[in-house]
């Protein structure tokens, strides 16, 4: 925010909001099958201040929500399951909150039409899942065939594992939103195809030759093609482009194109939906196994993102799209989105800014540096700030007696 929080204001906005969104007032319980369901959950959200010893999403401390939200200085961190849905699932209910925290604390009413308002219903279809029937049953025009891109895996395995390496940390980046769309209509290129083109370029700074290959992952929301363009649910199938590093020394429009080319020919209904067939039927099939050792067992067996058959890029970038904030956006210094990850970028915009948070699992500078390379090569001015640790809260699940 561009002021102090007011954490009064702030809890009683946060216990407003939620009221809009019943969705997320759950708590989890174990089903009749042994798997975990979610009943409504009547609690006031938690909000406190920031600290070191955050609660367990779902403890007693969190009154059993999968979110609660905590508070320091300028910063509001919203914190919630990403079990419950992704980042653009959640950006209406976090709108919504800053939207009545400035009602609260101000005493105005902001001219914000884009957002959603607490006294507001529900959208056709917002508190509805999808299922597999309302999914495309045909062949994909298209499909991704691996290069085998190298895989940061060195670097996960210690950010994982080695208590001496772990130290997950974020920068956030701030551009103005002309420069990078200037720059990008000059080139054929998208923001995501943009920043996609422009860490692949860093990491070919980075990497050792021997490396053919880099690969770039992002995530498309396929929800409208199925007819639920308002659900909440963390609906995604996955769009990959290998660069071999020769291509990489191209021109930026060449790169532009190749990129931008590969998203619209991945994002094709017929390929999306093709993929969350897949990821859908190994849900149903998921249903059917009774016991919770016996659907985890299942699961680790048969999860079609894990084992060989798995799919993964070098380096992951999402972007949630240009939200409008209307005129919360005049209290509002900057939002980004931080979840587990590393070189992993996830992109969002308001107002006449584009933010980037950076994320990595190790505290190792030269990632971050070769990204800012990029840009000053390419011209393009940003501010930079970081690395924050980043604290992210664990779950507290029932046990099955």
């Amino acid at each position: 925010m561009k002021e102090t929080v007011d954490p009064d204001a702030l809890r009683r906005a946060v216990n407003t909001a939620i009221k809009r969104y019943p969705y997320f007032a759950v708590e989890v319980v174990l089903g009749d099958d042994g798997g975990y369901d979610l009943i409504p959950n009547g609690r006031d959200v938690v909000v406190l201040p920031t600290s070191s010893k955050l609660p367990q999403l779902g403890s007693e401390a969190a009154n059993r929500h999968l979110l609660f939200v905590d508070t320091e200085e300028r910063d509001i961190f919203f914190n919630i399951s990403h079990s419950l849905c992704g980042g653009r699932g959640i950006m209406p209910w976090i709108m919504t909150t800053i939207y009545q925290y400035v009602v609260e604390k101000h005493h105005v009413t902001p001219d914000a039409p884009g957002i959603r308002k607490p006294n507001s219903s529900l959208l056709p279809g917002e508190g509805e899942a999808p299922t597999i029937d309302m999914l495309l049953d045909e062949e994909p025009i298209y499909q991704y065939k691996s290069k085998n891109p190298v895989t940061m895996i060195f670097d996960y395995l210690n950010g994982m594992f080695n208590p001496f390496m772990r130290k997950p940390i974020y920068y956030q980046f701030t551009f103005n939103q002309k420069d990078v769309m200037l720059f990008a209509k000059e080139n054929d290129a998208s923001v995501a195809s943009f920043f996609i083109v422009a860490v692949a370029k860093a990491l070919d700074k980075l990497l050792p030759e021997k490396h053919k290959v880099i690969g770039a992952e992002i995530a498309h929301n396929p929800s409208k093609d199925i007819g639920m363009p308002n659900t909440h649910c963390d609906i995604l199938s996955h769009v990959h482009i290998d660069y071999e590093r020769e291509l990489l020394k191209k021109d930026m429009e060449m790169l532009g194109t190749i990129t931008r080319s590969q998203i619209i020919l991945q994002i094709d209904p017929s390929v999306s939906n093709y993929q969350l067939r897949q990821r859908f039927s190994f849900y149903d099939d998921l249903d059917r196994v009774t016991g919770l050792k016996n659907k985890r067992e299942y699961y680790a067996k048969n999860d079609p993102r894990a084992g060989k058959k798995a799919q993964h890029g070098t380096f992951i970038v999402n972007y949630s799209g240009m939200m409008d904030w209307g005129e919360v956006a005049d209290y509002v210094e900057s939002y980004i989105l931080i979840v587990e990850g590393h070189i992993l970028l996830e992109v969002t915009s308001m107002a006449d800014k584009i933010f980037v948070s950076f994320m990595q699992l190790i505290k190792k500078t030269k990632y971050v540096k070769a990204f800012g390379e990029v840009m000053d090569e390419l011209g393009i001015p940003y501010k930079i700030e970081g690395p924050y640790p980043k604290n992210m809260v664990k779950h507290k699940l029932p046990k099955q007696s």
